[in-house]
C-alpha cells in the first residue's frame, strides 16, 4: 500500500495555483499604460491621457511624462485626441438625442390626432363645427391649433347656456388637454428637457467660434520663417482644466469679437467677465504654488492681449506687462524651458525686452542664466531676432546710467572726479553696444540666407498710405523707397535693430563717434518704410510686435511734418481694420524717453 503524503500534496499545489492565477493580473498589467512620472512621485491616480488631469490640476500639464516604452506596449492618448473622441461622442449622444425627441413628440402628435379623430366622431354637432372651423383658420396649420378650452372662453355671450354647460361637461369628461396642439414641445416634460439641452449647445459652441477667432488673430499659424505664434494657441488647448484661464478666454475673446463686428452688446458682455477674471488672478498670484504654473502666467498674457483691444486705461497695458515681466522672474529660468511657459517667454521675449527698456532699469533679463536656459533643452533655437535681443537686453542698464548721471549733475554736489567716472563708464558701455551692434548687422542681416531687404519705388495705393520724408540736405519732402523682406521674422527683427539703436542713441553724448541726428533720424525712417510690407503681410494681429517701434520712430520725428502724419494714419488704419485700440490711442506708454532728449 502506498502512503500519500498529504500535507507535502497541499504544499505542491499551492504555488502551481498562485502561479496560474497570476497569469491573468500579469496580462491585464500588460494592456495598461503606466502613469506619468509626476503621478507616480506624487502618489496620485493618474488617467493616463497626455497631459494627464492630475497634472493640469496641479498647474503643470507641459511636466506630464511618460516612461518610453516599446512599440508593442500602449501609449498614452493625447489630450487632443481624448478630446476629439469626447466630441465624437457628443455629437453621436445629440443626433440620437434630437431622433428621439422627434419620435417622441411624433407619437404625441398621433395620439392627439387620433384622439382628435375621435372627438370629431363622437361630439355634438355644435362642438364639431366650431373645431372645425377654427382648424381651417388656422394660419400655421396643426401647430396653431388651439384647445377647444379657447372655444369656451371666446364663445359669445348670446350663445344658450344649455349649449354651453352641454359642451364643458363633455370637454370636463374627457379631459382638458386631448386637443392641446398649441403647446411647443418645450412645454411638455420631454420637450422642456430638450429645449435646455439645445440652448446650452448652442451657446458654447457659440463661445467656441469665439475664442476661435480670438487665437486665429493674435496666435495665427505661420511659418517658422515667419517667427512662432503658437504660444496663445497651446494656451488655448489646456484652458478646460484651468477654470481662470477659461474664463480669461471667455472675456477676451468676446470683448474682441464684439469689438471686431461693431456690436457694442457683445463687446460688453466680455468686460462684465473682465472684473471676475483680475480678482481670479489676484488671488492665484497671491498664492505661492498657483502663482508659478502656467495657466497664471497664461492669463496675465492674455490680459494684456485683451488691453490691446480695448485699452481700458492708459496705464492698464504697461501695468499687466510689467506684472507678467515680475511674475516671468518670479518663476525663474528654469520654469520656460518646456511646453507653453517657454513658447509664452520666447515667443513674447520682444516685449519683456520692450517692457526693460521702459522701465529704464536694470533687467533680469540682461542675465546669463535667463539667455542661455531657457533655450538648453532645445525645445526651440534661438535665431537671427533672439541673437539680437541678447543685445539690446544690455540697454536698459545704459539708460539707467544715464538716468543716474543726471540726477547726479542736477543735485549740484558732485565732484568733477565723479563726473568723469560716470561719464566714462557710459560712454564705453554705450560705444561697446553700437559697436556690437552693427557688428550683428553685419553677420546676422547682410548674409541672411534668403537675402538682405530689398528697397523697391513707393507707389500711390489704396491700401496704405504713402510715406514721406525729407531730404536733410535740401529740406524738401520726398517720396524715399520701402522696403521689403524675404520673410516676417526679418521684417520684424529689422524694426528692433532700429528700435534698439534709436533708444541707445538718446543717451550718446560721447563727443566723438556719437549717433546724432541725422542717423537718428535715418532710422526712424527705417522703421516707417517697413510698416507697409509688414502690416500688410503679416496675418492676424502679429502687428502688435511693431506696436513699441512704432512709438519709438513717433518720438524722433518733428511735430507737424509729414513724417509723424504718415505714422498717425498708420495708427488710425490700424485701430479701425484689426480692432486694437491700443494703436488708436498713440500708445504713449510705450515711450522709452525720460524727459527730453539728451542736450549736446
Amino acid at each position: 500500500m502506498i502512503a500519500h503524503n498529504s500535507r507535502a500534496l497541499l504544499v505542491s499545489e499551492h504555488p502551481r495555483e498562485k502561479k496560474t492565477a497570476a497569469i491573468p493580473s500579469q496580462t491585464l498589467r500588460q494592456g495598461q499604460v503606466r502613469s506619468c512620472r509626476v503621478c507616480r512621485l506624487r502618489k496620485v491616480k493618474c488617467d493616463r491621457v497626455k497631459p494627464c488631469h492630475a497634472c493640469c490640476a496641479h498647474g503643470y500639464p507641459s511636466k506630464c511624462v511618460y516612461e518610453p516604452g516599446t512599440d508593442e506596449e500602449p501609449q498614452p492618448i493625447s489630450q487632443a485626441d481624448e478630446i476629439q473622441n469626447l466630441r465624437v461622442d457628443i455629437r453621436d449622444l445629440t443626433i440620437r438625442l434630437n431622433h428621439s425627441e422627434h419620435r417622441h413628440r411624433s407619437e404625441r402628435r398621433l395620439a392627439q390626432l387620433q384622439k382628435l379623430f375621435a372627438t370629431i366622431r363622437s361630439a355634438p354637432l355644435e362642438v364639431v363645427d366650431r373645431l372645425v372651423t377654427q382648424l381651417r383658420a388656422a394660419p400655421g396649420g396643426s401647430n396653431e391649433w388651439e384647445a377647444p378650452e379657447g372655444f369656451l372662453r371666446q364663445r359669445s355671450s348670446d350663445e344658450g347656456s344649455e349649449d354651453s354647460s352641454r359642451d364643458s361637461d363633455y370637454y370636463a369628461s374627457h379631459g382638458s388637454d386631448i386637443f392641446d396642439f398649441s403647446r411647443s414641445p418645450s412645454e411638455s416634460s420631454e420637450g422642456s428637457s430638450g429645449s435646455s439641452v439645445i440652448s446650452l449647445n448652442t451657446s458654447r459652441p457659440m463661445l467656441d467660434v469665439f475664442i476661435e477667432r480670438f487665437v486665429d488673430a493674435f496666435s495665427p499659424e505661420v511659418d517658422v520663417k515667419s517667427g512662432q505664434a503658437g504660444a496663445l494657441r497651446r494656451a488655448a488647448e489646456i484652458r478646460m482644466f484651468s477654470p481662470i484661464l477659461m474664463d480669461a478666454f471667455e472675456a477676451v475673446s468676446v470683448a474682441f469679437f464684439g469689438r471686431a463686428v461693431q456690436d457694442p452688446r457683445i463687446e460688453s458682455s466680455g468686460f462684465h467677465l473682465y472684473p471676475r477674471v483680475l480678482r481670479s488672478l489676484q488671488h492665484a498670484l497671491q498664492d505661492p504654488e498657483r502663482s508659478k504654473a502656467e495657466s497664471t502666467l497664461a492669463t496675465v498674457i492674455l490680459l494684456m492681449a485683451f488691453e490691446s483691444v480695448e485699452r481700458t486705461t492708459q496705464g492698464s497695458l504697461t501695468a499687466h506687462v510689467n506684472g507678467a515681466l515680475r511674475l516671468i522672474e518670479h518663476r525663474g529660468p528654469d520654469n520656460h524651458i518646456f511646453g507653453v511657459e517657454h513658447l509664452l517667454f520666447t515667443e513674447l521675449r520682444p516685449y519683456w525686452v520692450g517692457a526693460a527698456l521702459v522701465t529704464r532699469q536694470p533687467s533680469f533679463l540682461a542675465r546669463e542664466d535667463w539667455i542661455n536656459v531657457p533655450w538648453s533643452a532645445g525645445t526651440t533655437k534661438k535665431d537671427i531676432l533672439h541673437y539680437l535681443l541678447d543685445l539690446t537686453v544690455e540697454v536698459p542698464a545704459l539708460l539707467a546710467e544715464y538716468d543716474a548721471l543726471e540726477a547726479t549733475l542736477r543735485s549740484g554736489v558732485p565732484t568733477a572726479h565723479e563726473i568723469a567716472v560716470k561719464q566714462t563708464s557710459l560712454w564705453n558701455g554705450v560705444s561697446d553696444l553700437t559697436c556690437r551692434f552693427i557688428q550683428w548687422k553685419v553677420d546676422w542681416v547682410d548674409a541672411y540666407p534668403d537675402g538682405p531687404p530689398r528697397e523697391v519705388a513707393a507707389e500711390p495705393n489704396d491700401l496704405f498710405p504713402i510715406f514721406r520724408c525729407r531730404d536733410l540736405r535740401t529740406g524738401a519732402v520726398i517720396t524715399p523707397t520701402k522696403f521689403e523682406y524675404p520673410n516676417l521674422r526679418l521684417a520684424q527683427t529689422m524694426c528692433l535693430y532700429y528700435t534698439s539703436r534709436l533708444v541707445l542713441s538718446s543717451v550718446d553724448t560721447r563727443p566723438d563717434d556719437r549717433v546724432g541726428p541725422m542717423q537718428q533720424y535715418a532710422l526712424g525712417c527705417g522703421i516707417c518704410r517697413t510698416l507697409e510690407w509688414y502690416i500688410l503681410t503679416a496675418p492676424g494681429n502679429m502687428i502688435n510686435r511693431l506696436a513699441f517701434p512704432v512709438r519709438v520712430a513717433w518720438e524722433v520725428f518733428p511735430d507737424g511734418g509729414p513724417e509723424r502724419q504718415f505714422i498717425y494714419d498708420v495708427l488710425k488704419l490700424v485701430e479701425k481694420r484689426h480692432s486694437l485700440g491700443l494703436w488708436g490711442s498713440g500708445m504713449s506708454e510705450l515711450s522709452p524717453r525720460a524727459g527730453p532728449p539728451p542736450k549736446v
